[in-house]
């Protein structure tokens, strides 16, 4: 068993110790412990330093282990659970542990089949490690935090690999989605920048409904709905990216809902943190789901531009604020689910619990009878209520959008927090886990949207629109072949939803223990798709 060196590191391995993590690994070569000389093939070269990228530390264990410290979030050392980088220089058919040894989360998916992403510049597309190849347990030899181990195999010299604890989803990335949708010139949608961030980032804000609606003196009915609080709850992305792509499709159910109802998107609340690759903060260190109560201009400045519209709407006689969604993504939960306020008005309680039962029937990812990770199931929604008496109550807790907006409007508004899970969802009636794809998630915002047709029950005007012939983009033209996107697609039309990653062989034993003696195998080969593709790739 390989034992970790007690003493000062080596020239060229000096990161220091944990708590001396401040910024991200670049470029950095991983020498063996005593090694003089040039670096050869095999000596991994990790890299975080791009956007979206996390990883403050690499220490040398043995030939086939490597331990990986996350960089906490900046200005706030408790949260360690965003990870995301690229390993280069590698050798064919090598193999190694990656042991990633300071997580902040006692409770994870790990434990249920969830595994870190990866791809290649060949193979651009992310996927799912083997789940056989991932273990989560307690350490004692790092101050008996939790660690992720996986086993992976390098198949390709020539490629740079990446790693991530989910599917990234980057400032930039939403930025050219943006002025991919303004370029459009659609007269039902609009952009503007509610303000900046603390490092003069953009929040944006989305405007889609018909322009009838906006007319000086029209009555409208308003939905808002925001993501990205928290910076490393990409799904929050894909799941707002499926509400906009839907509501500004040609498909009728859109048509009614922008004629009756105004939706204002606010999709990257913290885009510093984006940037940054922290999980739950800000730059300066906040979350910025717990100071919704009086949000600093100059600390918490996106927060503080989008609670002060929200406080002129409400104050506008002819505006109706009747939905607030607030998008998350979930680390311990399977599903898709939803989290409401208490009210001692037992009516309101009631009608509150009717878009997550109508959500519940349009997706089947949406849990309003949940399911924990043994496909035990529980009630979901009216659960999360009742046994979060005290969550809803406590003062600390006051201070997220669900809680303060539900204080402040008035009874015919309703403000809920959508979970999404990082890993899985498990369709009723079956015990297996679903792993969740880019598309899926997109597909969960598509149903969100349509959700409002029969909670409005316009159903009725829906056969009234006229289907015109969908005006593709280029890059749905291509991905789809020539057929309408999914998001136009007819409701009851199965989706594919994306299969897990598959390999070509099985595990090939190496005889080697690990420092934590937890296995003698090494990783499957990374076999993949070998169709051409680019041979460059950047980190996302």
């Amino acid at each position: 068993m390989a034992e970790r060196s007690q003493t000062a590191p080596e020239a060229g391995n000096d990161m220091g110790n944990d708590d001396a993590i401040g910024g991200n690994v670049s470029k950095y070569i991983v020498l063996p412990t005593g090694y003089c000389g040039q670096p050869k093939k095999g000596h991994l070269i990790f890299d975080a330093c791009f956007e979206s990228g996390n990883l403050g530390r690499v220490d040398h264990v043995s030939e086939f282990e490597y331990d990986l410290f996350i960089r906490p979030d900046t200005c706030n050392p408790r949260f360690r659970v965003w990870f995301n980088f690229t390993v280069e220089n590698v050798k064919e058919s090598q193999r190694v542990i990656f042991n990633i040894v300071n997580f902040s989360k006692t409770k994870s998916l790990y434990r249920d089949g969830m595994a870190p992403m990866v791809k290649s510049t060949s193979r651009p597309k992310w996927q799912r490690l083997p789940p056989k190849n991932v273990y989560y347990y307690r350490c004692p030899d790092h101050r008996k935090n939790y660690v992720m181990s996986f086993a992976f195999c390098f198949d390709r010299e020539e490629d740079i690999y990446q790693f991530a604890y989910c599917y990234p989803y980057t400032y930039t990335r939403f930025q050219h989605y943006l002025d991919s949708l303004q370029k459009r010139n659609m007269d039902y949608f609009f952009r503007e920048q509610l303000g900046q961030s603390v490092q003069q980032r953009q929040l944006d804000l989305l405007t889609i409904t018909s322009p009838d609606n906006l007319r000086e003196g029209a009555e409208r009915k308003v939905v808002f709905i925001t993501g990205r609080v928290h910076p490393g709850e990409t799904p929050s992305s894909f799941v707002c990216q499926g509400i906009i792509d839907f509501l500004v499709s040609q498909h009728p159910i859109a048509r009614v809902l922008r004629e009756y109802l105004v939706f204002k998107i606010a999709p990257m609340l913290n885009p510093d943190g984006v940037y940054l690759g922290n999980y739950r903060c800000s730059l300066m260190g906040f979350d910025l789901n717990r100071h919704w109560l009086d949000p600093s201009p100059w600390a918490h400045p996106t927060l503080h531009g989008v609670k002060q519209l929200i406080i002129q709407m409400y104050n506008d006689p002819k505006t109706s604020l009747e939905f607030y969604i607030d998008i998350h993504a979930h680390s311990t939960m399977m599903n898709g689910f939803m989290y409401g306020n208490i009210f001692e008005d037992e009516e309101r309680f009631q009608r509150q619990a009717i878009f997550p039962k109508l959500l519940c029937q349009n997706a089947e990812d949406f849990s309003y009878l949940h399911r924990t990770p043994d496909s035990v199931p529980s009630l979901v929604w009216v659960m999360k209520i009742e046994s979060s008496t005290s969550f809803n109550r406590d003062a600390v807790k006051a201070g997220t959008g669900r809680r303060f907006l539900g204080g402040l409007l008035d009874h015919t508004s309703y403000c809920y927090t959508l979970e999404v899970s990082f890993y899985s969802y498990i369709v009723s009636g079956t015990t297996a886990a679903v792993p969740y794809t880019e598309e899926a998630y997109m597909k969960l915002g598509r149903n969100v949207a349509r959700t409002f047709l029969d909670y409005y029950r316009l159903n009725s005007m829906v056969e009234k629109v006229a289907i015109p012939m969908p005006r593709l983009r280029a890059t749905e033209e291509r991905s789809s072949g020539g057929e309408p996107p999914s998001c136009l697609r007819t409701w009851s039309e199965p989706e594919a939803l994306g299969t897990s990653m598959t390999t070509g062989c099985e595990p090939a034993s190496i005889g080697t223990v690990t420092s934590h003696g937890i296995w003698n195998v090494l990783a499957l080969p990374y076999l993949l798709d070998s169709s051409p593709t680019p041979s460059v790739v950047h980190p996302t």
